[in-house]
């Protein structure tokens, strides 16, 4: 973050919600690190005296600020989208349960899907849940409704949502600063009339969240998040988010209806909008979710018969959907080279997935920078669905294929992945006799979101001691008698203990142990790079298989390879980019011909 004057900040949406939380007196935040929230927390964790977290998953999470605003503090979880179908349990009773300090989950969507296994569209959420929701066009506003959004929640006695997209999450703005609210004091009350969900008190507290939900809808036609802007032409526009800024670049002098409060929706500002228009066209990411409730007024509209209802939108999406003869006059397509995404040089992960493809398995995969292994040339994952379902994925393979199928199907995942919803189905496995192998991949860290601290690391989210959780001795615990922790980096050794793992029947585990090569103490140590002997090179691939970055191929021309003194057959040589390794002798364990070694002791 980057202060401006004594009153003004250069802050990422993210970073203004974490602003946001601190001036709003917020005293406990809880959350699961996930790609496009987690800088929310991180941010959060430098303000002195609010209490942050990392939970093992969402749904503790959500709990845990559920309770702290039941003991009278201002709580707030974050996640990402797919991480509210994780916590939707307790969200759905928090609606009954309601709130005494002010509640905000934030939910920070993933449209098009740059770090995500689905597209959903959590404004759904607020709907099913009845709940109210915000959403911001950009990092001032990101501010501003949070603190609102706390307002409301105390005003409403329910918890409130904050939804952000990618783009609000990331994107730089000038944002305001304020003075911290005192944080609410807190006390304990006992009230099982509004806190126990026993069916007889959730009937009566079902009716209470419909008054809530009716006093929100009164505030959603007189909020200033939702506003006509009156402009030129017989077209007008309704929406929201982020899509109301491409809205606005793209027809900046025709009428909109800004939506911020995106649930519940202010049917008589709607029905005044619509009214003042010739024709109406709803512009919004993903779901028709504003179109369909338009509709349900008997307003007639456009939406997402011009609109796409998939992926980000953006200024071009809008301007050749809307007016096409101008995006062909301002905008010509731009061919850009492909940049697939790979494992780092010297990840531990590679040389598990080189084995299991060595193997012949099928390999039943999880969340996580590991997720890499699916794509070429490691070709090593041949599922995955969503967090932990690995386990339970390469379960019910094995009680489908019966007797004997055991030994064709193991289950890969990360040891931040194994403690979010991973355990529970190693539980299962071993409790429903199944004899399926499970590998935890485990380096040390949260890696995929930018190396977040979990129960396995010894560090809570300020990095200071915590309680190191020990894989082994738990998977021992739930019943697992082969525990098996190998070095992924020795190919040889970690091979055969897969080997031996997968012929068993009954449950195994081999945990996989070595550091992720990007965390600090790994980047300090001393570096001792391979190099090639490309003489010594019979030009056979392994070490290219490995799909290290560090590792090229040049293929040789026709006659090339007789004329440089190889064999007619050979197809080329392969070359270690000295400056990228990382030292972990993957490439040098696969090659049977001497051609890597250490630099010095190059032959």
């Amino acid at each position: 973050m980057t202060i401006i004057s004594g009153t003004t900040m250069w802050l990422s949406g993210n970073e203004a919600i974490a602003l946001a939380a601190y001036e709003a007196g917020v005293t406990v935040a809880s959350g699961y690190p996930g790609t496009p929230s987690t800088e929310i927390l991180e941010t959060l964790s430098t303000y002195d005296g609010v209490y942050t977290e990392w939970a093992p998953n969402e749904k503790v999470g959500l709990e845990v600020a559920i309770g702290a605003c039941l003991a009278g503090a201002r709580a707030m979880a974050t996640m990402k989208h797919v991480g509210v179908n994780v916590a939707a349990d307790p969200l759905f009773t928090s609606s009954y349960v309601g709130v005494r300090g002010g509640l905000v989950l934030v939910t920070a969507d993933d449209p098009e899907m740059h770090s995500s296994q689905n597209e959903q569209d959590n404004r759904n959420y607020a709907l099913a849940a009845k709940l109210p929701m915000l959403e911001p066009s950009d990092p001032a506003e990101a501010k501003a409704m949070l603190l609102d959004a706390f307002r409301l929640s105390e005003e409403l006695d329910t918890p409130v949502m904050l939804r952000i997209t990618s783009r609000v999450a990331h994107v730089k703005g000038v944002v305001p600063k304020g003075e911290r609210r005192t944080p609410p004091p807190c006390a304990l009350a006992k009230d099982p009339a509004k806190m126990v969900m026993l069916p007889a008190i959730a009937r009566k507290r079902r009716v209470v969240v419909e008054e809530h939900m009716n006093r929100a809808a009164a505030i959603a036609n007189e909020t200033p998040w939702n506003r006509i802007e009156t402009g030129a032409g017989k077209r007008g526009f309704i929406t929201g988010g982020v899509s109301y800024l491409y809205v606005k670049e793209t027809f900046p002098d025709a009428p909109v209806l800004k939506l911020g409060m995106t649930w519940p929706l202010p049917d008589d500002l709607i029905r005044r909008f619509a009214a003042s228009v010739e024709e109406v066209v709803v512009v919004e990411e993903l779901d028709p979710f504003l179109e369909r409730h338009v509709k349900t007024l008997g307003i007639a509209c456009q939406g997402k018969n011009l609109i796409p209802n998939r992926g980000e939108l953006n200024t071009d999406i809008v301007l050749a959907a809307l007016a096409p003869e101008r995006a062909a006059k301002a905008f010509a397509a731009i061919d850009l080279p492909s940049r697939p995404p790979n494992m780092c040089a010297g990840c531990p992960h590679r040389g598990i997935f080189h084995n299991l493809r060595r193997l012949k398995v099928f390999v039943s995969g999880d969340i996580g920078c590991y997720t890499l292994g699916a794509l070429p040339p490691l070709s090593a994952m041949d599922t995955c669905v969503c967090m932990g379902a690995s386990v339970t994925v390469a379960h019910g393979m094995v009680k489908a294929l019966g007797v004997g199928g055991h030994d064709k199907v193991v289950s890969v995942v990360g040891d931040s992945t194994f403690i979010h919803s991973g355990v529970t189905g190693l539980i299962n496995t071993v409790y429903n006799h199944s004899a399926a192998t499970l590998i935890i991949l485990d380096n040390r860290t949260t890696a995929m979101t930018g190396h977040q601290e979990n129960p396995v690391t010894g560090r809570n989210i300020k990095g200071e001691p915590a309680h190191q959780l020990d894989i082994e001795t738990l998977c021992r615990a739930v019943g697992v008698r082969h525990v098996y922790v190998v070095n992924p980096h020795d190919i040889d050794a970690a091979y055969k203990t897969l080997k031996e793992a997968i012929a068993l029947t009954e449950p195994s585990v081999v945990i996989a142990k070595a550091p992720c090569v990007l965390l600090p103490e790994m980047r300090r140590r001393q570096i001792r790079p391979y190099s090639s002997n490309q003489q010594n090179c019979a030009g056979c691939m392994a070490c290219v298989k490995l799909g290290c970055p560090a590792i090229s191929w040049t293929p040789f021309t026709e006659g090339e390879a007789e004329r440089r003194g190889y064999k007619a057959t050979q197809k080329g040589l392969s070359k270690i980019d000295e400056s990228m390794c990382n030292d972990c002798g993957q490439c040098a364990a696969v090659c049977k011909f001497q051609a890597i070694f250490h630099r010095e002791e190059t032959k």
